[in-house]
């Protein structure tokens, strides 16, 4: 506490990242990068980068990073904004579309960066329990009455589970006055997008990022879909915090990533096969895993504490994800989906962590 503080900042409990490892040699599954290098087309395109051009501003509208995604998406060119990553892009859509009297419906179990930005610019929430198995319930959000907007991951994150798109459509019938955001940043890995439902449905507004599937983390490449109408709120607010999110290495090289469709088929098809064997090898150890659409998989072990069992895990040089809030989820591990011999490591420490436990017994 500092008595210089804007008076705002007392009031804050700012988002935690996932741990950033300054250990050679651990295994890295707690913040859902991809395990593999993005596509040699983004190399390249980065590398033409780096010339004298650096001394220049990048452009501050992201033309052509725009009409590449409006292509990918098959959209226009004023149905997309870009910000740096999708944390930049959720932050300004709390602010331009989300700050309203009525309050905000969001999972009780989600992305904990929701009500961090609903705390930064004072909007009241309400969060909407998921069901017994986890999933969220379309209808809970259609009986809540009047609210404000409506954010929610598909899939949901932590749990990895997915709406399919029917679901979604039902939710955008059932309020047609108030914006829904469906933040995508995991949809690459299985699930259904609602980009093809921006055209119909004003309310709409769809947030990716290029940080999962394609393998950008490090460029920081977030983007939404919506109505031009929607477009321009974030717009307005953008230019109104930072002309240039975005420089000119990760513009060109978002633009070559989406040039490269047959890379992201691949690697995506890599990740859910790992996923799957994952999973059947958690299940054959004891572990309830939950049905995962994402590059990552929620589970939790009915003979150990979820903060105990990730801390062994650590010790053997494996980082995986601890939720401690709400309790509900406390002896869950989120689990990123890494190579297959990755994977492979943290089985073998599992196997390590239960024969010690065990022998202790």
């Amino acid at each position: 506490m500092s008595r210089f503080w804007s008076e705002v900042v007392h009031g804050l409990t700012p988002y935690v990242p996932g741990e950033q490892p300054r250990i050679d040699g651990l295994i890295k599954l707690n913040t859902n990068e991809c395990p593999y290098p993005p596509s040699d087309k983004v190399l390249q395109a980065i590398a033409a980068q780096t010339t004298g051009d650096l001394r220049l501003y990048p452009d501050p509208q992201a033309a052509g990073l725009k009409a590449a995604i409006a292509q990918h998406r098959g959209l226009k060119p004023e149905q997309v904004f870009v910000g740096n990553g999708s944390d930049e892009v959720l932050a300004h859509a709390f602010m331009a579309l989300l700050r309203h009297p009525a309050p905000l419906l969001h999972p009780d179990i989600s992305y904990s960066f929701y009500p961090v930005y609903a705390r930064l610019y004072g909007i009241e929430t309400r969060e909407i329990a998921l069901r017994a198995d986890f999933s969220i319930a379309v209808d809970d959000y259609l009986q809540a009455g009047s609210n404000g907007g409506i954010i929610f991951p598909n899939p949901n994150a932590p749990t990895g589970m997915a709406l399919p798109l029917a679901e979604v459509e039902r939710l955008l019938v059932g309020n047609p006055d108030s914006v829904v955001v469906v933040d995508e940043a995991y949809v690459d890995f299985g699930a259904q997008t609602a980009a093809p439902l921006i055209d119909r449905y004003p309310q709409l507004l769809v947030i990716r990022t290029l940080s999962k599937a394609w393998a950008l983390a490090g460029l920081r490449v977030g983007y939404a879909l919506g109505h031009p109408d929607l477009i321009e709120a974030l717009s307005r607010v953008k230019d109104s915090f930072n002309s240039y999110p975005l420089d000119r290495l990760a513009l060109a090289g978002a633009t070559a990533a989406l040039s490269d469709a047959a890379w992201l088929a691949q690697t995506s098809a890599h990740i859910q096969a790992s996923r799957e064997a994952l999973s059947e090898g958690l299940r054959a150890r004891g572990f309830e895993v939950l049905p995962s659409q994402a590059n990552f998989v929620f589970a939790r072990h009915p003979a150990h504490e979820g903060v105990r069992l990730a801390a062994q895990l650590r010790e053997r040089r494996i980082l995986v994800r601890h939720f401690a809030r709400p309790q509900r989820i406390a002896d869950f591990l989120r689990i990123t989906i890494g190579t297959p011999q990755q994977c492979e490591a943290l089985l073998n420490a599992y196997d390590a962590v239960a024969q010690q436990t065990a022998a202790s017994r």
